[in-house]
């Protein structure tokens, strides 16, 4: 296996063919699932991808797969209904009673992932105790909905293995080893309990081993594992995949969409598709002259999203051909992007990047955020796109926030980029990422915010967080927050007091995860023209596609869910195959093992 990245050669793969049946661009969750389900259906697949790597933001990303009332979770004895779950919606999707994709998208993702599971080496399971982020509201689940996927060898890639993307350095240990949702709370009790030594050190035996044999561990969880399975699977199935390929346009005959031109190993050439092109090339986040279209000006251009690095993008084609996309943003409350507070820093290369504050740090116990007037503003244990809509409430004093913790938070659970237990934090205080001093007055100083009221914030949290209690924002008050916080601290798992010198802050501003804004398509996902009709032949999906979500958050992997369910109705109605229940599968589908 070659995993010399300076020579790239194992990237050089040409266009073989003048003609294919189905023509996917972009390789992240919902352009391998068009294009593997297309494969499975018996189809000729292209797929085509700007970068020099299949999986997009799925690769990086946490994974999670939000489909209501699966079979999975009937299976794991979870109960569950669409009514439930349409109930839950409608509560916080504008529009979500009138919108038709809504009710495909619900409707049809568990035979979406029964298709999957049947023909494809995407295995998933549910995650039993992820509850949906606004628990208080009626149809809402304490988990279940939420589906992962199977723990991945990245071994079975073969020489593939070298084109899947990379997770984030910074939530890998050891320089390439992965940590499973499971693992976590173990590993954070390392030098309190033998059994967390003993399975510690069996981890990391295992990863010592794995590195033999590739340029990072070989056990892929989260996102990686789901990008690297539908990555087995399109290779499998036969999807000619094609990286550092460049669509500069669509070519269309009597108002049909009929092929790609393709720039690839300086070289420019159509290629005629027979059923379809689907556009799933992650939407607009790293498109400012779009973006901003959706977004208000006071969160800035950040972004936690993969960037392919393309100059146009999915949306941009589709436009060429007089595709109609969301409407503009009036207003915060109408804005269409997916949010996650971010920190800004350099990796050792010197390229800028962003560390997305999710899940790791804001609900832990002994963590509080303070605006510019040095006081808190938000429930910090909220969702994060709940976070940052606090943020952009009051962008004047909010814009950047500051996350405060001391010595043993820092320690124990980490903050933002720095992980738990780290020995030296000499980069990150001399780059100025991370902000220390002995006394809450020094801090102050340092981020900039009056050390009167900062102090006074800090002494009347600890108050009632030496008790668990936090008066002013109920932090840990539902089971969303508290499964966020640290389960082995009592009595809230989410609050304590901040009073072990030195003290540490880092800046967090608003930051994208993907914009909910895209090209207006149908409960199908064919584009939709300027006037209304269906443009033959054009699908998009995935952060391209507007999302049925229209710009709320209301659980885990309500991303990446949809951008599967539509890969894969695209496919089969691209493929004129858009028989209910994958089950009865037509001749020549074809099947791949785990």
């Amino acid at each position: 296996m070659n995993w010399d990245f300076i020579n790239d050669d194992w990237t050089i793969r040409t266009v073989k063919r003048d003609a294919y049946d189905l023509i996917v661009i972009g390789a992240g969750a919902a352009g391998l699932t068009a294009a593997t389900t297309a494969a499975a259906l018996g189809k000729s697949v292209l797929l085509l991808e700007y970068s020099d790597r299949v999986g997009g933001t799925t690769a990086i990303s946490g994974g999670m797969v939000w489909i209501p009332a699966n079979y999975k979770m009937r299976q794991a004895g979870i109960s569950d209904s669409l009514e439930a779950a349409r109930d839950y919606l409608r509560r916080l999707v504008p529009g979500c009673d009138q919108d038709r994709r809504m009710s495909a998208f619900l409707a049809r993702g568990d035979e979406a992932i029964r298709f999957l599971d049947k023909h494809t080496a995407v295995k998933l399971r549910p995650v039993s105790r992820y509850p949906d982020y606004y628990p208080e509201l009626p149809g809402a689940t304490a988990g279940g909905r939420v589906l992962e996927a199977v723990p991945f060898d990245g071994l079975a890639l073969g020489d593939d293995f070298a084109l899947l993307r990379d997770p984030l350095p910074e939530f890998m240990l050891f320089g390439g080893m992965m940590v499973s949702r499971d693992d976590l709370p173990v590993l954070r009790r390392v030098g309190h309990s033998p059994r967390a030594m003993w399975h510690t050190a069996k981890l990391v035996a295992r990863y010592a081993l794995q590195r033999l044999r590739a340029h990072r561990g070989t056990v892929l969880v989260l996102g990686n594992a789901l990008a690297a399975r539908l990555l087995k699977s399109a290779r499998d199935l036969g999807v000619e995949i094609v990286p550092k390929a460049s669509v500069t346009g669509l070519d269309t005959r009597d108002g049909r969409v009929i092929g790609v031109r393709v720039e690839h190993e300086a070289r420019t050439r159509s290629v005629r598709v027979n059923d379809g092109v689907v556009l799933a090339t992650g939407g607009l986040s790293h498109h400012p002259d779009l973006r901003q279209d959706y977004v208000p000006a006071a969160a800035g251009h950040l972004s936690a999203a993969v960037s392919s690095g393309a100059a146009r993008g999915g949306v941009h084609l589709a436009l060429d051909v007089g595709a109609q996309r969301s409407a503009p943003s009036s207003s915060l409350r109408d804005a269409l992007a997916f949010w996650v507070p971010v920190s800004e820093f350099k990796r050792a290369d010197r390229h800028s990047a962003v560390f997305p504050h999710g899940v790791t740090d804001r609900a832990k116990p002994g963590l509080i955020a303070v605006n510019r007037e040095g006081r808190r503003f938000v429930n910090e244990a909220v969702s994060y796109h709940e976070f940052v809509r606090a943020q952009l409430c009051d962008p004047q004093r909010a814009i950047p926030a500051w996350l405060i913790c001391d010595r043993r938070f820092l320690w124990k659970y980490g903050l933002g980029r720095l992980q738990p237990f780290t020995l030296s934090i000499r980069k990150e205080l001399a780059s100025g990422y991370l902000k220390r001093s002995a006394t809450l007055e020094g801090l102050a100083e340092a981020i900039g915010v009056p050390a009167d009221a900062f102090c006074q914030t800090v002494r009347t949290f600890n108050i009632s967080a030496a008790d668990g209690l936090d008066p002013e924002f109920d932090r840990g008050g539902n089971i969303y927050q508290r499964h966020g916080g640290d389960s082995d601290h009592r009595p809230n798992p989410c609050v304590a007091p901040i009073e072990h010198s030195p003290f540490y802050a880092v800046a967090v501003r608003p930051g994208d995860l993907g914009m909910a804004a895209g090209l207006i398509t149908d409960e199908n996902a064919r584009v939709l023209s300027v006037n209304g009709s269906a443009i033959e032949g054009l699908y998009a999906c995935g952060n391209d596609m507007h999302s049925i979500m229209n710009g709320a958050y209301p659980g885990p992997g309500i991303t990446l869910g949809p951008a599967i369910v539509f890969g894969y109705l695209a496919a089969r109605h691209a493929c004129g195959d858009d028989s209910r229940g994958p089950l009865g599968s037509p001749a020549g589908t074809r099947a791949v093992g785990p």
